[in-house]
């Protein structure tokens, strides 16, 4: 049996061992959930970049660019950070260059692990199958806000952890707390979640239709994870 882990903080990834891993970033509202968004209607891969600057340049090479800070379309960014924005298609074929407040940086800080992928709940069955397929270890790795816990990424954690009991049996403090958290909420996600601190910063923004999208199961059969050049591409 392998082992399954929850980390609900970058500020604490250093606490964790990443090798021989596969690391699930999740950053559901809405990094993650956008990044398979975008896979799915047509994006051929994304660059995902921790600081705006660097993101920026990547204009000039070509690629389509997103950056998003404390949930605004950052300034001189074609994109900004909403699922909903892909879903028409108009960007088939493109690279994408994307840079968020908490998601990209929990990816650049999960570097050091076997397998990077990006966990939302539009592909949650897929990533499940994905894991079972392999043989290592699991860390979720929760984006969170700005250092802080969040409920909506960790009760996805304890819905990966749920789905993965079979192979992955949770014996870790995290894991455990979080798989309880998800039978007893994750009937009513979107009732539940609407608590949550960043679900009310984004029903201020008037992206509802953001979070509805972020809170449906399995639209899609495919996984996103980092390639070997820094990529996430579909899988």
């Amino acid at each position: 049996m392998r082992k399954i882990e929850v980390c609900f903080s970058p500020e604490l990834i250093h606490l964790h061992e990443l090798k021989g891993k596969i690391v699930v970033v999740v950053d559901i509202f809405r990094a993650t959930s956008t990044m398979v968004a975008a896979i799915a209607n047509g994006v051929k891969e994304i660059l995902p970049f921790p600081d705006l600057e660097s993101c920026r340049v990547m204009q000039d090479e070509g690629f389509l660019i997103g950056g998003e800070r404390n949930g605004h379309t950052a300034l001189g960014f074609e994109m900004g950070n909403s699922p909903v924005a892909y879903l028409k298609g108009g960007y088939s074929g493109r690279s994408l260059a994307m840079t968020t407040t908490n998601g990209t940086q929990a990816i650049d800080k999960s570097r050091g692990a076997e397998e990077i992928l990006v966990g939302a709940f539009p592909n949650l069955q897929a990533t499940v199958s994905y894991i079972q397929a392999q043989d290592k270890d699991v860390l979720i790795h929760c984006a969170g806000w700005k250092g802080h816990f969040n409920l909506e990424d960790s009760i996805y954690a304890g819905a990966l952890v749920k789905a993965l009991e079979s192979t992955h049996p949770a014996d870790e403090d995290g894991a455990l707390a979080m798989k309880s958290l998800f039978e007893k909420e994750g009937h009513n996600l979107k009732g539940f979640l609407s608590q949550a601190s960043h679900a009310k910063r984004l029903q201020n923004h008037g992206i509802e239709s953001d979070i509805d999208f972020c809170l449906t199961l399995d639209l899609y059969d495919f996984v996103v994870k980092v390639d070997q050049r820094g990529f996430l591409v579909k899988v």
